[in-house]
C-alpha cells in the first residue's frame, strides 16, 4: 500500500493549522471525554500523535492505529508518549484488532475512508459494552477545503443528521454532535465538529 503522507511526516507538526486543530480537538475530547486511568484507547488515524500527545496523560494505555509507516515513525520518536502509546500500522478494517477498547478516537481521518458504514461498524465492533466513540471531523462543505489532486479524500465532510443515522444503525446510542472550532480558509469557514456515542451495554434476558 503506498505511504500517501510520506512525503509530509517529517514537516506534519509545524503546520500552523494542524496544530490548531490538534490542540482544539484534543482539548475537546480531554474536557468532554470521562477518561480514567485505567482505560486502553483506540486513536484511529493517529499520524504523528498529536491528539494522543492531548489523551496519554490521562489514560493507561492508546494503540495508535493508521495505515503510513512514516507518520507512525514520527510518532514512535516522542519520548513523552513512550511505554504508553504502541503503534499499529494495518489497515483495522480489513484486519481488526484482537483488541477492545474503552474509548476510540480519531481526528480528522473519517474522511480518508471510503466506507463509512464499515468504518462505523469496525469502531462498534472494537468497542467494550459501554465504550464510547469521539469523533472530530469536517461538516459537509464544497470539496474547496483539500487541493483538487489531493489523494486518499473521499468525503467532503459529512452532514451531521447523515452521520447520526449511520452511527445509530450501527447500535450506537447517546449521539450528540458540537463544533468545536472553525477553519478559516480563503475567506472560507469550515466548522469541525466532534461527535460522541455510547456503545449501549446490553442486559441480558430482556
Amino acid at each position: 500500500m503506498t505511504d500517501l503522507f510520506e512525503s509530509k511526516a517529517d514537516d506534519w507538526d509545524k503546520g500552523d493549522m494542524k496544530q490548531m486543530l490538534s490542540q482544539a480537538i484534543g482539548g475537546a475530547m480531554v474536557q468532554k471525554v470521562a477518561f480514567q486511568p485505567q482505560h486502553h484507547v483506540m486513536d484511529f488515524g493517529a499520524g504523528t500523535g498529536l491528539i494522543c500527545s492531548a489523551i496519554a496523560p490521562h489514560v493507561q494505555s492508546i494503540a495508535a492505529v493508521d495505515i503510513s509507516p512514516s507518520m507512525l515513525e514520527r510518532l514512535a520518536e516522542k519520548t513523552e508518549l513512550q511505554g504508553r502509546v504502541t503503534t499499529v500500522c494495518q489497515d483495522i478494517l480489513d484486519c481488526p484488532l484482537k483488541d477492545k477498547f474503552d474509548v476510540i478516537v480519531s481526528a480528522m481521518a473519517m474522511h480518508h475512508v471510503q466506507d463509512t458504514n464499515a468504518m462505523l461498524q469496525n469502531f462498534y465492533d472494537h468497542l467494550k459494552e459501554g465504550g464510547i466513540v469521539a469523533l472530530a471531523d469536517l461538516d459537509a462543505e464544497d470539496g474547496s477545503f483539500h487541493p483538487e489532486d489531493i489523494e486518499g479524500v473521499f468525503h467532503d465532510g459529512f452532514d451531521r443528521s447523515e452521520l447520526q443515522s449511520k452511527l445509530e444503525r450501527v447500535g450506537f446510542r447517546d449521539v450528540h454532535f458540537e463544533t468545536v472550532t472553525t477553519v478559516y480558509k480563503d475567506d472560507k469557514t469550515y466548522p469541525i465538529f466532534m461527535v460522541m456515542a455510547s456503545k449501549v451495554e446490553r442486559v441480558s434476558g430482556l
